[in-house]
């Protein structure tokens, strides 16, 4: 499954390093752990197992495929929909929580756009800054690079 050392991303959190594994003993039953460090927000958590299918928690991206979705982002129309700033802001949440590189590039791109032409209420803006750190954290430590080279590197490409 998955192995010490290994970058994964865990959705709504951004991309993390599997520190190790720990035996738990919780309602009378044994349980194992995934002990994840993401370095953005210095943040560690431990995810169970025996569920981690469910939590979305998936492998990093190769360094061609993270590269293809910043260049890509830009290339398109930005979407703006008509909607209530807290329709298009229940519908961007939805959108990171797939825990999809694209879906969370888009959704930054897009309140990025929305931000400079428009601004953002303040919902918005508290989603732009989570989507903002998945998306540096999956850069870093899937192209290797520091915070201020990765919003280097995205801030180029807006």
């Amino acid at each position: 499954m998955y192995l010490k050392g290994e970058i994964v991303v865990y959705p709504m959190h951004g991309a993390g390093i599997i520190e190790g594994f720990e035996e738990k003993y919780i309602d009378g039953k044994n349980k194992n752990y995934f002990i994840v460090s993401l370095p953005l927000g210095n943040l560690t958590v431990m995810l169970c197992a025996d569920g981690i299918k469910d939590t979305g928690l998936r492998r990093i991206l190769s360094r061609s495929d993270i590269n293809q979705i910043i260049k890509n982002a830009s290339a398109g129309p930005s979407s703006f929909r008509n909607e209530t700033w807290a329709q298009r802001d229940k519908e961007n949440v939805e959108r990171i929580k797939t825990g999809k590189f694209c879906e969370a590039v888009a959704v930054f791109y897009e309140l990025y756009q929305k931000e400079k032409s428009k601004g953002l209420s303040g919902a918005e803006k508290k989603t732009m800054t989570t989507v903002k750190k998945i998306v540096l954290s999956e850069i870093m430590l899937g192209l290797e690079m520091e915070k201020c080279e990765a919003e280097s590197m995205l801030e180029k490409h807006l």
